[in-house]
């Protein structure tokens, strides 16, 4: 721990704290031991293992470098729960998580409680500013680790053949979305990334300037109606329109539509959703969509997807008017009616495809250490993603936020919306 002449009052991040942790805890809470042991698929990981790893980070980057004496829980949850932090030392493999009976559920419960024990102490005596970085880091990786929880279980319940429900589900209104409208913007230089006060990670900055040409950005993201156009002329067999990975990938997987989706006779087209299977809804966006799946649409209407910098140049001064984590449906919105020139769901309900790959930008240097590892290891074979989801935490997103997946993914809620060459 700092000295006192060192230590930095801490009570809002003592409080965020609190409130980040309980959070996790309300999204596990109507899973049962099972729900939370299983692992099904490489890319997904048990709702256990979230909870435990999230609670290792602040564990192993924040209380043995911060608590002289500090006794962790178990050493060997060291390994165990290392994601992917070679500074650190040795990782369980990632596609094995699900083989991790034990720790139980509850071991890991005591092991959250512990780690929290240690951790309000600490808060509540007060931090340097290098370790009051750290404990914001670890609050926002646990808000990204809240959107994997929900997003891997939900891809957990659709291979159960019963297909059970995750939340109840919330009644909404009903509602038709907009026309599609084109944003002109005359392009120029331009500066994006993150700049000033408020918290962004490092992949953020630094604040550039970067050239656009003149370009169109649609009003909202594209809808369940419209993709089914796509389907229904023919796009998911139609090898033009396809990038040489994607078709490749078309082929291999059987791909007809979007993930979770299913056509019969009966029903029509239906999605698989956190309230269980339902019609799919033609006005919502559509979602769980690949980036091969969004380039090819957006090939199919004579339009392409946005660079990233074109989607933040627009974004900086749109309104944050979508669907978050907290409403708890975790199931985008029919688009709302926005000002006349202004678009919508920019920030919330569906995290939108740029054709921009993930790489550094100019003057970029990763932090020293652990944290070095959390971004810019990755900036290779990415493609990044804008916005948030129904998933997000509504204060974990920004216009300057950089998520980023390999093209093939689709169990995240990944949709897009379309951009035009041009001013119009």
């Amino acid at each position: 721990m700092t000295d006192a002449t060192d230590a930095v009052a801490t009570p809002s991040l003592l409080d965020a704290y609190r409130s980040v942790r309980a959070a996790t805890e309300r999204l596990c809470a109507p899973m049962s031991a099972e729900d939370q042991t299983v692992q099904a698929m490489a890319d997904a990981s048990p709702a256990k293992w979230h909870r435990a790893h999230t609670t290792w980070f602040f564990e192993t980057l924040v209380l043995e470098a911060g608590v002289p004496g500090y006794r962790p829980f178990d050493g060997l949850f060291r390994v165990l729960f290392n994601s992917y932090y070679n500074s650190v030392g040795a990782q369980h493999p990632r596609a094995e998580r699900g083989l991790v009976t034990r720790p139980g559920v509850a071991e890991t419960t005591a092991y959250r409680a512990h780690v929290d024990a240690a951790m309000e102490r600490l808060l509540a005596a007060g931090v340097d500013e290098h370790l009051a970085t750290v404990v914001e880091v670890g609050l926002h990786h646990e808000q990204q680790h809240q959107e994997l929880i929900a997003t891997d279980f939900k891809y957990l319940l659709s291979r159960n053949p019963l297909e059970p429900t995750y939340v109840p589900r919330p009644a909404r209104a009903e509602r038709t979305a907009p026309d599609l409208t084109w944003l002109g913007h005359d392009g120029g230089i331009v500066e994006i990334g993150h700049e000033g006060a408020g918290f962004a990670y490092d992949n953020e900055t630094p604040r550039h300037r970067t050239l656009l040409e003149p370009f169109r950005l649609a009003s909202r993201p594209v809808t369940n109606r419209e993709y089914l156009e796509f389907i229904a002329d023919g796009g998911y067999r139609t090898a033009g329109l396809w990038l040489s990975d994607g078709w490749a990938t078309v082929q291999q997987e059987g791909w007809e539509a979007p993930l979770y989706w299913r056509h019969d006779d009966a029903d029509g087209w239906t999605t698989f959703t956190s309230w269980g299977r339902v019609p799919v809804a033609p006005d919502e966006p559509v979602l769980h969509v690949s980036l091969y799946e969004a380039d090819a649409y957006a090939r199919w209407a004579g339009a392409r997807l946005p660079s990233e910098a074109e989607w933040e140049v627009v974004a900086e001064g749109a309104a944050a008017d979508g669907t978050f984590q907290e409403e708890g449906g975790l199931h985008p919105h029919v688009a709302p009616d926005g000002p006349q020139g202004a678009p919508v769901q920019m920030l919330g309900d569906v995290w939108e495809w740029t054709r921009s790959p993930y790489s550094a930008y100019p003057g970029y240097a990763p932090p020293e250490g652990a944290l070095g590892e959390y971004n810019s290891k990755f900036m290779c074979n990415q493609m990044v993603l804008r916005g948030g989801s129904c998933a997000t935490p509504a204060d974990h997103i920004r216009a300057s936020y950089r998520n980023f997946f390999p093209a093939g993914a689709r169990w995240q809620f990944m949709g897009f919306r379309l951009a035009k060459d041009g001013r119009g």
